[in-house]
């Protein structure tokens, strides 16, 4: 499986963050293909999947916002009850750890997207 680049924003803990950060990406003219975020006191971070990961890390950079570039491995697993599980124990028998993964799916689709940050890209790309 194809692996993608996630960027991981540091941010405040504050209203209004998330909406100062995604215009400018959009007035950058970048896509989130994927987004997570979460919080801990005072502080945050909003992890990105996006169309044009170096156009969004040049203006990042220009306005001064952290962040941290990882690659990550995006999956597509079916949308049914123990799905998760299943991969989740597939990567696990290979000792493989997942430092983080959010996932999503459409309700009423048979498919759901998950995104795993993992021990061991390589390997992990090869389950199935």
């Amino acid at each position: 499986m194809p692996t993608m680049n996630q960027l991981t924003v540091s941010c405040e803990n504050r209203p209004g963050t998330l909406a100062e950060l995604t215009k400018i990406l959009s007035d950058a003219k970048v896509n989130i293909l994927a987004f997570n975020a979460g919080s801990a006191g005072a502080m945050g971070y909003v992890q990105l999947i996006v169309n044009n990961p170096n156009r969004a890390k040049k203006v990042l950079k220009a306005k001064r916002i952290s962040y941290y570039e990882e690659r990550v491995l995006p999956v597509t697993i079916p949308n049914v009850p123990g799905a998760l599980s299943r991969f989740a124990a597939k990567l696990a028998a290979q000792d493989i750890n997942i430092g983080a993964a959010y996932q999503t799916a459409v309700e009423g689709s048979n498919k759901a997207n998950v995104v795993f940050a993992v021990s061991s890209l390589g390997l992990a790309g090869r389950i199935r």
